[in-house]
């Protein structure tokens, strides 16, 4: 499955920036070995159910520590047999266009 993610802290710091709770987050991503990719809007992530929901349970759990409140925003692609579809998908699409 791949699962599009994006945490916010209901609280930003003095600047306005919630920068320091989502790299926080997206560190535990980045630890828990599973592939993923970072854009502006999400953090995907690929892998199974149970160990991609045990990573996002860990990055909200690690924004809950700084802020009082957090936002997230999850959308999942749930195909049973398949893996390597966070690039495969891309590609696809990217032969369809002449890229």
């Amino acid at each position: 499955m791949i699962v599009a993610m994006s945490i916010s802290p209901g609280v930003a710091d003095e600047t306005g920036s919630v920068s320091e709770a989502v790299a926080a987050a997206v560190r535990v991503v980045k630890e828990s070995g599973l592939p993923y990719e970072l854009n502006s809007m999400f953090t995907n992530i690929e892998g199974e159910w149970d160990e991609v929901m045990a990573v996002v349970k860990q990055a909200v759990d690690v924004v809950t520590a700084v802020s009082p409140r957090v936002g997230l925003v999850l959308k999942a692609d749930i195909r049973p047999g398949y893996d390597g579809q966070m690039t495969a998908k891309v590609e696809r699409v990217e032969r369809l266009l002449g890229d």
